[in-house]
């Protein structure tokens, strides 16, 4: 009987995951479905022992949960790396983001600024602290419910600016995306794969983090917006 390896993963990874899932079905005859969910969510189903085989998150959440015992020692491996990119409604009017002072410019103009619970989330609310715009913007800020993309509000009209990962952006339709955040304000996620502790099936689970993580795994990361770890 072929294994079948259960997981659980972030949003942001979950097309790149679908297309690899599928690859290794057909390679190796193993049955594996991973479940895409909010980080957060994601993380919480992990620390109240789901039974599942492989996680993958955000780096730093997987390191927490290493630490706490949730993830084998030594199993972590990365596996993809994101920025973050900046979207629109179709047809809206472009602002600049090619500049520091362009991104605070056009965050600053703008009605309604949507943003995730992840670490895209995270990095936004950083920077708007470090502008001294945090107690300006804070009430035209809309976070995304977990588990909901960005781009689909901003698609829907509910905010003019949309921040989250570029892989995660790419798939919605209704935006534009004005591209990724410029250097001196971007930041890079790196997604890293895990085996659960509650794995019961270890080393099968290894075998798909390598297989993730091959040379016929790249492709995928970079068509769906991200780069290999």
């Amino acid at each position: 009987m072929a294994d079948h390896i259960d997981g659980v993963s972030s949003m942001a990874t979950r097309q790149i995951l679908a297309e690899l899932a599928a690859l290794y079905e057909q390679a190796t005859g193993s049955r594996v479905a991973i479940r895409p969910m909010g980080g957060v969510e994601a993380a919480r189903l992990v620390r109240a022992g789901e039974p599942t085989d492989i996680v993958i998150l955000a780096a730093n959440a997987m390191e927490q949960l290493e630490g706490e015992g949730h993830i084998l020692p030594g199993s972590r491996a990365g596996f993809a790396r994101s920025g973050i990119a900046m979207a629109i409604r179709s047809g809206a009017e472009r602002p600049a983001i090619d500049s520091e002072e362009a991104v605070k410019q056009a965050l600053t103009a703008a009605r309604r600024i949507c943003y995730s619970t992840g670490p895209s989330g995270d990095h936004l609310l950083r920077l708007l602290d470090r502008w001294g715009l945090a107690e300006t913007v804070s009430r035209r800020l809309l976070q995304a419910p977990p588990g909901v993309p960005v781009g689909a509000m901003v698609a829907r009209g509910e905010a003019e600016l949309g921040l989250q990962q570029l892989s995660e952006l790419l798939p919605i339709q209704g935006i534009e995306i004005l591209g990724p955040l410029p250097s001196e304000v971007q930041a890079t996620t790196v997604f890293t794969a895990g085996i659960a502790r509650t794995s019961a099936r270890p080393e099968t689970a290894r075998a798909l983090i390598g297989f993730l993580n091959a040379d016929q795994a790249q492709e995928a990361k970079r068509r769906y917006g991200m780069e290999p770890a």
